[in-house]
């Protein structure tokens, strides 16, 4: 048993590292917020959008990883848009905050005013610190001669991400480079990678009866270079207009595209990160709300707990929906 814990407890933290240096990757991006992920989308919908998300893990455990976002997104111009987000993000002895600036443009090659056919290019440049409380790491008596348990290490460090997004009709794709220059950090040790560099790539299509049930399936996968750690989110959402607003929901599969080995009783086996997330939202007049609950599926679990989600949104200054198609991220 001890064995299987540990194995999978290192492949559990290696997994999070997947996204761990700057806003990590889950599955708020579903709640209307591809702006979080991708810097081309600033400004590219017909409103601009407040979003406020906060994510908890394990609410049973002391320091279990937490993570607060709150981002703001519009146009600027006919052709330009902007955003910031700022963000803060703890697990454990470790935390990071930071914040994102946005600039977008967009350019129009429609054959008419209704028909979206829209590029975007984005590019962000962000500030993060990163900090790793050591004050508790020893025991009372306890020396360890790599760890000065009487400092709270810190470093910050810049970045940028770069990214594009087409939007045609009902059909999406984005594409984004994430921490896209090197940034020299050693708040672990002085053999730290410089590379952060992660690549995510997006598509989706939106098909069905705006006055009955749109459906949106879409795809999400992501590498991250210098470990070539790779993942696939496989995403299905239902709209459904009521009367006071729209109401929909969705199931995201996300699975890693390595596996950790561990011994169960003699028995060697192979597990994969999964993660299964329903998600249902409502929006009323210019109000989104949203919950996610996200499960960690496989033979070996750390707890019988989930992962909640809640993300508040606002929409302001809105214009009429403008292009013939089924696009809630634009219309």
């Amino acid at each position: 048993m001890y064995q299987k814990l540990t194995v999978l407890l290192v492949f559990f933290f290696c997994q999070y590292s997947f996204a761990q240096e700057g806003i990590p990757v889950y599955s708020d991006y579903l709640s209307d917020n591809y702006y979080l992920l991708h810097p081309s989308m600033a400004g590219a919908a017909n409103c601009s959008k407040i979003r406020l998300t906060a994510r908890k893990q394990w609410f049973d455990q002391e320091d279990a990883p937490a993570l607060q976002t709150l981002s703001f997104n519009g146009r600027i111009s006919d052709n330009a848009g902007a955003g910031i987000i700022v963000f803060n993000d703890k697990n454990g002895f470790h935390s990071q905050k930071g914040v994102k600036l946005t600039y977008a443009y967009h350019l129009m090659f429609s054959r008419d005013e209704v028909d979206l056919n829209q590029l975007s290019f984005g590019m962000s440049a962000g500030f993060i610190q990163s900090q790793l409380d050591q004050t508790s790491f020893l025991e009372p008596g306890q020396s360890d001669p790599s760890v000065d348990g009487t400092v709270i290490l810190k470093e910050a460090y810049f970045n940028t991400d770069i990214g594009l997004s087409y939007n045609y009709l009902d059909f999406y794709a984005h594409a984004t480079v994430k921490n896209a220059i090197e940034s020299k950090r050693a708040i672990y040790s002085d053999y730290e990678s410089d590379n952060l560099r992660k690549y995510m790539i997006s598509a989706g299509y939106n098909f069905g009866n705006p006055k009955g049930l749109l459906w949106e399936p879409s795809v999400l996968y992501q590498q991250v270079e210098a470990t070539n750690e790779k993942a696939i989110d496989l995403n299905l959402k239902v709209y459904k207009n009521i009367d006071f607003g729209r109401l929909w929901g969705g199931l995201s599969y996300r699975r890693s595209l390595e596996g950790a080995q561990f011994n169960d009783n003699g028995v060697i086996g192979t597990q994969k990160l999964q993660y299964i997330t329903p998600i249902v939202g409502l929006n009323v007049n210019k109000f989104m709300f949203a919950y996610t609950y996200s499960q960690l599926s496989g033979a070996v679990q750390f707890d019988n707990g989930g992962y909640h989600q809640i993300t508040l949104g606002i929409d302001l200054f809105c214009k009429p929906a403008k292009y013939s198609c089924n696009c809630p991220a634009i219309n």
